[in-house]
């Protein structure tokens, strides 16, 4: 049987005036889930679900508030008119999910009527969202059907991620250099990853030298043979240290902290990796060290604007004046170059931080609504 609680968590650390967080049980499965809606003044929350075995349940309420108000910040800087929300599972996902598991977990969605949509995160995958909509319209992530051809938005959110950091590094470049050619610049990338090396591939078309470290030795070796002459390889513990123009962190986050942020040489840092700042203060302890930094979920945007144009198309629930095509959705996530330059200037006439300005100027806009986030888009 399916329980379903609401809990007050108004006295966990990560509470930000969240809608609703709700527990989830069953017993028959095995299931203890945590679903948080965070903020839905621009339409239902979108935000993945992330399945990890937390220590307590405290652990897993604390991170599912988190993530939940940081989707409600990234849906509104990516101009989509979508709230934040988030679901932690807790258990290993290698151990917990039998047959039928994850289409329990879709009941506990479908209970909240639309107020939240889940899609993969961190434990989940593809073939876990298949299962989820046996039970619920509300998920995301869905490899195309049978019957679409192929102007249809679905697919894999990697490229369309890549593509995004590819376009906030061009920004970043016209800020800190005046040009945004990247011939002759030199990017180190922390994790050759499916974003990553989808990054690599942009940047190297354009006719930069690469620098990459990553733990997966294969991922290094097909990259020597494709980006020959272009790349070479670093240390995955001193990749940040490298004389480059542009450090992208497309690895874990915290990487940009006490220790590693002094051995930094490149003067942008623009990446795909969420959570980068290991404490809120390292945002002005890098605008001290004249440093441009693109806050990442402002630059890793597209693959949240990916699954939220695949949402749209597949609940035929077009939000925007125009068709839902690949082309559409590039152009959308092509406007992160846009929003860090208002971010850039925000925080050069304010003087305060990049993250700083960044949240200055989500809130603005998921504070106005949603009429604001579908005009601007």
């Amino acid at each position: 049987m399916l329980n379903a609680t609401k809990i007050d968590a108004s006295n966990h650390p990560g509470f930000d005036h969240h809608e609703q967080v709700v527990r989830f049980d069953d017993p028959d499965y095995g299931l203890v889930a945590y679903i948080a809606v965070h903020n839905t003044n621009c339409g239902p929350s979108l935000g993945g679900c992330r399945v990890y075995p937390y220590k307590s349940e405290d652990d897993a309420i604390i991170d599912v508030l988190r993530l939940s108000r940081g989707m409600t910040y990234k849906s509104a800087l990516a101009r989509l008119p979508l709230g934040g929300g988030k679901a932690v599972i807790i258990g290993d996902p290698r151990l917990i999910k039998r047959a039928g598991f994850m289409a329990r977990f879709g009941e506990a969605v479908n209970r909240l009527g639309g107020a939240y949509i889940t899609a993969e995160d961190v434990g989940s995958n593809e073939s876990d969202m298949i299962e989820i909509s046996r039970a619920t319209p509300y998920v995301a992530g869905l490899p195309p059907q049978d019957n679409e051809d192929q102007d249809h938005v679905s697919g894999n959110p990697s490229p369309v991620t890549a593509y995004g950091v590819y376009c906030g590094i061009k920004s970043c470049l016209k800020t800190q250099y005046q040009s945004d050619s990247l011939a002759a610049r030199t990017i180190a990338i922390q994790g050759m990853g499916a974003v990553g090396y989808a990054l690599a591939r942009y940047l190297a078309a354009d006719g930069a030298q690469l620098i990459v470290a990553d733990m997966n030795e294969e991922a290094l070796a097909r990259a020597e043979t494709e980006f020959a002459g272009r790349i070479r390889i670093a240390s995955p513990s001193e990749i940040h240290m490298q004389e480059a123009d542009i450090f992208a962190p497309c690895a874990l986050g915290a990487g940009l902290n006490d220790r590693t942020i002094p051995e930094i040489k490149a003067k942008i840092i623009a990446g795909a990796a969420n959570n980068q700042l290991a404490e809120a203060r390292h945002d002005q302890t890098l605008r001290a060290r004249d440093i441009l930094y693109a806050p990442d979920y402002a630059i890793n945007s597209g693959g949240i604007t990916s699954v939220g144009y695949e949402y749209f198309s597949r609940s035929r629930n077009n939000p925007y004046s125009y068709p839902l095509t690949p082309q559409k959705m590039m152009e959308h996530v092509a406007r992160i170059a846009e929003t860090l330059n208002h971010i850039f200037t925000l925080a050069q006439n304010k003087g305060i931080g990049y993250g700083e300005a960044a949240d200055s100027l989500a809130e603005e806009i998921f504070m106005a609504g949603a009429s604001s986030q579908i005009t601007a888009a």
